[in-house]
């Protein structure tokens, strides 16, 4: 691809580059092994969560019908991302297509917006479970949270076209060099001819809403769980109830901690280095890591898991 220092409009673009993580070839091999082992294990470990709970029939319940969707939902998420940049580190141009690098945006921040939905909506079940265990069968019914799951894909993906149309429609100047790995607002941003101010305040709205609308209902949920629970009066029925929540708050805080730290203030104000390992963190991160957590504290998760792989043998 050809280097333009002049304004160009985003029609005449045939691509950007991404610089990805520049060092030596042959680190860039080695970097390429060692995330095609993360994409392996990410695949394994959420794959076998939804296997188990598709195998086994007491995990057929509202809770875990949530968790293989949301595993599901996080191979799709890490997917919008190490795939391209396993071919970036093979790569000596490392191109990508104006309409890739926007589809790339799309998917990405689309995936993200439902799992932050998700992440809502199994808050809820949990304040269901706990705070009204004797009517929760009657309340969380396979119906709502079908509607739920469906509710948090369709938002998710209506979440973001709308900005980014814009900002594809935007004339961009310079290298066409963004110092990332995946297509992210700021770079592409920077790269625009004129000043993006009101998208930048727009995006920050938008985003803002995005984090904090289903963080407030999270937080909401447990604290009510909270409350619930601080009412029971044996120590080891608050143990039990406090490990059902366990989980799916190490989850929130991984991911809400490293998301809100870039996308409160989308432009340029990190250092390229840290924008990659916070990114890289949440985005290839925690997909991995996720699968760990509500196994190693699950006991039925780990059984149906066990039982699986025996079968499998």
């Amino acid at each position: 691809m050809k280097i333009y220092n002049t304004p160009n409009t985003s029609s005449a673009i045939t691509g950007f580059i991404l610089l990805g993580f520049p060092c030596p070839r042959e680190r860039q091999i080695l970097l390429f092994v060692l995330f095609s082992a993360v994409y392996l294990l990410t695949l394994m470990g959420n794959g076998s969560i939804i296997c188990a709970v598709r195998w086994d029939q007491r995990l057929h319940t509202p809770m875990y019908i949530l968790l293989a969707n949301f595993s599901f939902l996080e191979i799709w998420y890490v997917t919008s991302t190490v795939p391209n940049m396993l071919a970036n580190f093979l790569s000596d141009n490392k191109l990508i297509s104006f309409s890739g690098c926007f589809l790339q945006f799309y998917f990405f921040f689309s995936l993200g917006s439902t799992e932050c939905f998700f992440l809502a909506i199994m808050a809820f079940d949990r304040y269901l479970a706990i705070c009204w265990p004797l009517h929760y069968p009657t309340l969380m019914t396979g119906r709502l949270c079908t509607n739920l799951v469906i509710s948090c894909w369709i938002l998710g993906f209506l979440w973001f076209p709308v900005p980014i149309i814009i900002i594809s429609q935007m004339s961009f100047c310079g290298s066409r060099i963004i110092d990332h790995f995946l297509c992210d607002p700021g770079p592409l941003l920077a790269l625009t001819c004129a000043r993006t101010s009101v998208m930048e305040i727009f995006w920050a709205i938008i985003s803002s809403l995005l984090l904090f609308i289903p963080f407030l209902c999270i937080m909401g949920s447990y604290a009510l769980v909270l409350r619930a629970v601080l009412k029971v009066p044996s120590a080891a029925g608050q143990r039990k109830a406090f490990s059902t929540c366990g989980s799916h708050l190490a989850v929130v805080s991984l991911f809400y901690g490293s998301v809100m730290v870039m996308y409160l203030s989308p432009t340029s104000e990190h250092d390229a280095g840290i924008q990659k390992l916070v990114t890289l963190f949440y985005s290839v991160g925690t997909p991995l890591i996720n699968p760990v957590i509500y196994s190693l504290r699950n006991k039925d998760i780990k059984y149906a898991l066990q039982k699986f792989l025996e079968i499998q043998k």
